[in-house]
């Protein structure tokens, strides 16, 4: 296929109306809030495309690639297609086991989805809504959970080591049987009181290891909270 590089478009700065060739590449682009009208997705590749907001209601999504792309409970989809098991991140997505590493993430709603044993090292987590979720066996080294809210979120063997969780809403969520905090930063946390010093009789090794990103570490973060 010739590209006609004139016309070019990169697929991350693709808008609906302006689609004429098929099938469609817009990965990465920005589709919030937007009509898509009766648009043609049929093997179209969506990857990391922001379907928040959006109404896809008329377009054909017959083997669409929505891996990784975001959608909240306002997304409008054809009856009879299943955003939540389609590999897209929103409400009620089904990502246990997902590959998720180093995934923009910031500000997404979760919640009711299923992330056990999810790959989310180096996502970015950052005002996530993780409310009474699962995350057992999930994989959350050197991930961001800046301000997110994991009120009753069940962490379980989860894996912490290096995490940023500078003021995350922790109220009663499930810290006991995390595989490691080593690095991981609790600083400004909130609803963490009765975990606190069960946290703090961990092992060394994962309470005195310094955090280059946050410059802190967990033991101090966690005597923070006690102040």
């Amino acid at each position: 296929m010739i590209i006609n590089l004139k016309n070019w478009k990169a697929p991350e700065a693709i808008n609906p109306q302006d689609i004429v060739n098929f099938p469609v590449d817009a990965k990465g682009a920005n589709w919030r809030n937007k009509e898509i009208g009766e648009l043609d997705l049929r093997d179209a590749n969506l990857c990391r495309t922001d379907l928040r907001g959006a109404n896809l209601k008329y377009c054909q999504l017959d083997n669409v690639d929505m891996r990784l792309a975001k959608f909240d409970k306002k997304t409008q989809v054809p009856d009879g297609f299943n955003i939540q098991t389609s590999g897209a991140v929103g409400p009620g997505a089904k990502l246990n086991g997902a590959f998720l590493n180093n995934a923009d993430l910031r500000g997404i709603d979760l919640r009711k989805s299923l992330l056990m044993g999810a790959y989310l090292s180096g996502a970015d987590l950052s005002g996530a809504l993780l409310d009474e979720i699962s995350l057992a066996g999930a994989d959350l080294r050197y991930s961001i959970l800046r301000g997110a809210m994991c009120r009753g979120t069940r962490f379980g063997t989860s894996e912490l080591n290096m995490a940023d969780l500078r003021g995350a809403d922790l109220t009663d969520a499930n810290l006991d049987t995390l595989e490691s905090i080593q690095g991981t930063d609790f600083s400004m946390c909130k609803g963490m009181n009765s975990s606190i010093k069960q946290l703090l009789e961990r092992p060394a090794i994962e309470l005195d290891h310094w955090n280059p990103f946050t410059r802190n570490t967990a033991r101090k973060s966690l005597e923070s909270l006690l102040a």
